[in-house]
């Protein structure tokens, strides 16, 4: 299959950050807004889930969320998903299923980081599911102008250049 066949069997919309998406599972219980801390505004579902789908073409922007977000490989072309710690500091792991590369099949960002991701290879797609505890809720979702990043992470400037809309 290619990406486009995946996008329509799959239902995947169009992601603010780039990429497609549909949710898969949100959790019937919920925790109260008064149980999570400052971060969190109203109540929260334990945890979500979602396709995401990347191509060599739609790369996903810099953006945070509150919330830790474990990134699961699927099917495709291996993922470069780079993150910007609170204080500036830069990494990146490939996410795929070639270990033999240093690939991984899964991953966490932690809360509050900046992050994006982008797949390398030409003409290519990458399929991997995104679970974020507690729930994900657009509130506690951050895309950035290209230049308010920049001078939150001035030596960072080539990567944010890069990896933004605008």
């Amino acid at each position: 299959m290619n990406a486009k066949e995946i996008i329509e069997k799959l239902g995947l919309q169009e992601h603010p950050e780039g990429g497609y998406y549909k949710e898969t599972y949100r959790s019937k219980e919920t925790i109260r807004a008064s149980e999570l801390n400052e971060k969190y505004v109203g109540d929260r579902h334990h945890s979500t889930g979602i396709y995401f789908l990347l191509t060599s073409d739609k790369f996903s922007a810099f953006h945070k969320v509150n919330q830790d977000e474990m990134w699961h490989f699927y099917k495709g072309a291996p993922i470069k998903l780079h993150t910007l710690t609170q204080e500036g500091d830069y990494s990146f792991v490939m996410i795929g299923n070639d270990f033999s590369k240093g690939e991984i099949p899964q991953h966490v960002v932690i809360g509050g980081n900046w992050f994006a991701a982008e797949v390398l290879e030409e003409n290519a797609y990458s399929l991997v599911g995104c679970t974020v505890s507690p729930g994900f809720d657009f509130a506690d979702f951050v895309l950035p102008k290209r230049n308010e990043l920049i001078n939150e992470f001035p030596r960072r400037s080539e990567i944010i250049t890069k990896l933004t809309h605008h």
